[in-house]
């Protein structure tokens, strides 16, 4: 008999940080992100991450576009992307998949990631792609997030019958998959199969390029501060579209952009839940 649903209201919070922290306290947090004409997502991604709260974030992509990517904040550090996962800079969480391409190399890349990596992963974008439909995924913490484009792929079903079965098809994917799902779009779903949030932070203005960008970064941070992964997914989107909502009383949705969100995640994070 499965267990029963449990839906969550409360918001996780991260604890105070102590006089005497460092930033080896908060999470050596590396973003594999970026390729050329993509480099604005691994910088996003990376500043995502920043404002989170990580102690140290390093971005590793491809070297064409690496004195890019190192000109997007002088607060990170880059390295070049690698062929295989064992190369990869040390970290406590690894994000994966902003702006990273389709070649096969980022496909055997993302694979040996969630076979070999013995953190929590945060799996996005270009990344979901290198998953086999309804594939076995991993056996240590991993978050996914994918648009309902990228989530009807996942599942073998029409975008139609993901936005008409968000919540069953989420839940099950997560309890089938042992991952924490976080199913994008109006009203977020947040699950890991035997709990579920449904977001009511953000906007239609946040339905431009590079906020997914920031949220994958975000979500990582959180990690790195060691809130378990269903409660770093949760908070994350919480304050990503309140980050959304304060941009949106600034500038309007219609002007949003992912720069906008950054801005506002500070004061987002220290918020109350309304």
């Amino acid at each position: 008999m499965e267990t029963p649903l449990e839906r969550v209201l409360d918001i996780p919070r991260l604890p105070a940080r102590r006089a005497d922290s460092h930033k080896g306290d908060f999470g050596r947090v590396l973003i594999v992100a970026g390729s050329r004409g993509f480099s604005g997502a691994a910088i996003l991604c990376g500043r995502g991450a920043l404002r989170g709260g990580a102690g140290l974030v390093t971005v590793a992509c491809p070297a064409d576009v690496q004195n890019v990517v190192a000109a997007g904040n002088p607060c990170y550090m880059t390295a070049d992307l690698p062929d295989h996962a064992v190369e990869l800079p040390p970290a406590d969480v690894v994000a994966i998949g902003p702006g990273l391409g389709h070649t096969a190399n980022v496909a055997g890349l993302v694979r040996e990631l969630i076979t070999s990596f013995a953190g929590p992963l945060v799996i996005d974008a270009d990344a979901l792609a290198a998953l086999a439909p309804g594939s076995s995924m991993r056996t240590v913490p991993a978050v996914l997030t994918p648009h309902p484009g990228e989530f009807a792929r996942l599942v073998n079903k029409s975008v139609t019958e993901v936005q008409r079965q968000r919540e069953e098809l989420a839940v099950e994917y997560a309890r089938e998959q042992g991952v924490v799902m976080l199913l994008k779009g109006s009203g977020t779903i947040v699950t890991d199969g035997t709990r579920l949030y449904i977001n009511d932070t953000g906007n239609p203005g946040m339905a431009t390029g590079g906020c997914g960008d920031v949220l994958t970064g975000l979500i990582a941070a959180l990690l790195g501060q060691r809130l378990p992964p269903f409660e770093a997914a949760v908070l994350g989107t919480w304050a990503h579209g309140r980050a959304g909502d304060l941009a949106a009383a600034q500038f309007g949705e219609i002007s949003l952009t992912a720069v906008d969100l950054l801005d506002h995640l500070p004061a987002a994070l220290v918020a109350d839940p309304v």
